[in-house]
């Protein structure tokens, strides 16, 4: 990802900061808009994945629409151009504030996520002589096999209807006539690479909706949500996911009829590769049994390490000399065919404690990464940093506000 030129052009910047690869962005939404819509499939971006102006403007570009989980994010898709009647808002909280806000915008749906919240969206869409559209958020109790502060489709979370709640619902459904029911929506977890756990979804998607039509109601809209994931160890060798599979598995095991659309909710997929979070090494601390490099960039530009002991690839960018050997050549039809080249890194190396300038313990990114042996200044990347990255940067410590770069 990092040629000569782009790391030169590093070394002019004020670090921390994000660097946006557009390219590999708009390259990875062609790729997933042409696997889902040759199954007639609609795509919404997560908004909450990050919401950069530049990465917001190419998403929208292309015609998705927006999932939106407060009433900031819906101001902000209808502002940068998504269409309002292809935006969906979602979230176990939504504020009467931001329902409001939402029934302004004529909103394509909202994903209601518990029996109090049809009143509340029903009674405000009255007051404003509305009719509000509305899908049902149902836990489908399955096992997303990711890690446990992500996961969203357990009993034991707080997010959805669970099953045994849908008598209730359908009454609810029933008192409500400033409510338009349009289907059902589900969501399972976050970073999840098992795609038979996309496959048990499907099933429980075939077995809501029969319940829901054997009550008398027209389901219109399937949403399946998201959260396909990334490599995040290869970012290079795997900077975009296998769409085509995770939209067959969907195609092949739910049960859609013509008059059906089924959506999805993207996020860390779409955006998760195009973008590093780029640092200075401040200091180097070596010690009997650990050696520190201390960065300027912490847990204020990117806390999911921290968070959730997420991992990221870290790459010393100064450090880059290295000796490429080619395995073997053959000659077929006139041509020389080669197999890859194999790197030889040529750097000694250390294991370092890559850690911020933080008051805080916790602020690390990474222990006992093997890296070039590294001094002040030089050039850290914090890869696939491009979900969940700068959306979540505080000031803590009255920090300044990380910046955003962009290719050229």
């Amino acid at each position: 990802m990092f040629n000569s030129a782009l790391v030169n052009r590093f070394r002019q910047l004020e670090t921390p900061f994000y660097y946006y690869d557009l390219q590999l962005l708009k390259a990875t939404l062609k790729v997933c808009a042409d696997a889902a819509f040759k199954h007639h499939f609609h795509v919404h971006y997560a908004m909450k994945a990050n919401f950069n102006t530049e990465v917001l403007n190419t998403i929208q570009s292309l015609d998705f629409g927006a999932d939106c989980v407060s009433g900031n994010e819906v101001l902000a898709a209808i502002n940068q151009g998504f269409k309002s009647d292809k935006v969906v808002f979602a979230g176990v909280g939504k504020s009467d504030k931001e329902i409001n806000l939402a029934l302004d915008r004529d909103i394509f749906c909202f994903n209601a996520e518990s029996v109090q919240e049809l009143q509340i969206i029903n009674d405000l869409a009255a007051a404003k002589g509305k009719t509000a559209n509305i899908a049902i958020r149902i836990n489908p109790n399955i096992d997303a096999h990711t890690h446990h502060f992500i996961t969203t489709g357990l009993e034991e979370n707080k997010f959805g209807i669970n099953t045994w709640e849908l008598p209730v619902v359908a009454a609810k459904l029933r008192q409500c006539p400033n409510l338009q029911f349009l289907g059902i929506h589900f969501h399972v977890g976050s970073q999840i690479n098992d795609l038979t756990v996309f496959r048990d979804l499907c099933s429980k998607v075939n077995e809501m909706q029969l319940w829901f039509q054997d009550e008398g109601f027209k389901v219109k809209i399937l949403n399946v949500g998201g959260g396909l994931g990334v490599d995040y160890h290869q970012p290079d060798q795997n900077n975009i996911v296998d769409f085509e599979s995770y939209f067959q598995v969907f195609a092949d095991y739910l049960q859609v009829n013509e008059a059906q659309e089924v959506h999805f909710e993207l996020g860390r997929a779409l955006v998760a590769q195009c973008a590093s979070l780029i640092s200075r090494v401040l200091y180097v601390k070596n010690g009997i049994k650990k050696n520190f490099l201390i960065l300027d960039a912490g847990m204020t530009e990117l806390i999911r390490p921290m968070l959730y002991q997420a991992y990221h690839q870290i790459e010393n960018l100064s450090k880059t000399d290295s000796l490429k050997v080619r395995k073997s050549e053959s000659l077929e039809d006139g041509k020389i065919q080669s197999e890859e080249l194999t790197t030889y890194n040529l750097q000694p190396t250390t294991h370092y404690d890559v850690v911020g300038p933080i008051c805080e313990s916790t602020d690390c990114f990474r222990t006992d990464v093997e890296l070039p042996e590294s001094e002040r200044g030089d050039l850290i990347a914090i890869r696939t940093a491009g979900a969940y990255g700068e959306v979540m940067a505080s000031g803590y410590n009255l920090r300044d506000h990380v910046q955003s770069v962009y290719s050229e």
